[in-house]
């Protein structure tokens, strides 16, 4: 993003990986994220914390399994939000 080199492990190489995971999330605005992404620090920071809730979220279901645990539903609720700003600044960004 931004045109920076990343490597995987890098702060910039999670926001790599959190727009990917959007991109999968939300497709109807896969066009969007990618103006963005080349332009908007916003989107670079949404993306780095949808990559760690994301990580954080697989590892407490790989953890717990099937049961329900009060940290998979607060991360679930956290992956939504992120999802939740990440369109409304899709939006702001397209008018």
């Amino acid at each position: 993003m931004n045109g920076r080199r990343t490597t995987e492990n890098s702060p910039a190489g999670a926001a790599q990986r959190g727009l990917w995971r959007l991109m999968l999330k939300l497709p109807a605005l896969r066009g969007s994220l990618q103006v963005l992404a080349q332009k908007s620090s916003s989107l670079e920071s949404l993306s780095e914390a949808y990559e760690d809730a994301c990580t954080a979220l697989d590892r407490f279901r790989n953890r717990v399994g099937t049961s329900r645990d009060p940290l998979i539903e607060e991360y679930e609720a956290i992956c939504r939000e992120i999802e939740s700003d990440v369109i409304k600044l899709c939006l702001h960004n397209s008018s």
